[in-house]
């Protein structure tokens, strides 16, 4: 199969054959060990929870982040409907576009950060790179 996204670390015509599927050059592998999930996702700015919002988590089944992201939404819109005295339908669709901004910053990194607490580690040398570039991934220090 032929790379879509060019001829780059990540080229599946390599006679090692150490990549099955063509990854596009911002998106990062992560796997773990104790299990042997692999997860592929984008690195930088999250559109689809620009425009998606709380639901990006659950296309995910992140539910960690769902939940947190759930509670600042709320508490935001209830902070809203007490400062301007409208109902709670009305602050959280306002708190939904105000907090989507936040979101398109914040959820891909929340996202790994999760992954890495759960014991998930980037699975090649190009997605570790990416990953410490974007500062999402730091080396774990020897407690030697």
């Amino acid at each position: 199969m032929q790379n879509p996204f060019g001829s780059g670390n990540n080229d599946n015509n390599d006679p090692n054959q150490n990549n099955l599927l063509p990854i596009p050059p911002n998106f990062a592998t992560v796997v773990n060990k104790k299990n042997g999930q692999i997860r592929i996702a984008k690195v930088g700015l999250s559109w689809t929870a620009f425009l998606f919002s709380i639901m990006v988590p659950v296309f995910r089944s992140d539910w960690y982040n769902f939940l947190c992201m759930t509670a600042v939404q709320l508490i935001v819109a209830m902070g809203l409907s007490m400062q301007m005295g409208e109902p709670l339908q009305v602050t959280w669709t306002i708190g939904s576009y105000i907090l989507g901004i936040a979101w398109l910053f914040l959820y891909n990194m929340m996202y790994f950060k999760h992954l890495f607490n759960l014991g998930f580690v980037p699975a090649d040398q190009r997605s570790k790179e990416l990953l410490a570039n974007f500062h999402y991934w730091k080396e774990p220090e020897d407690k030697n």
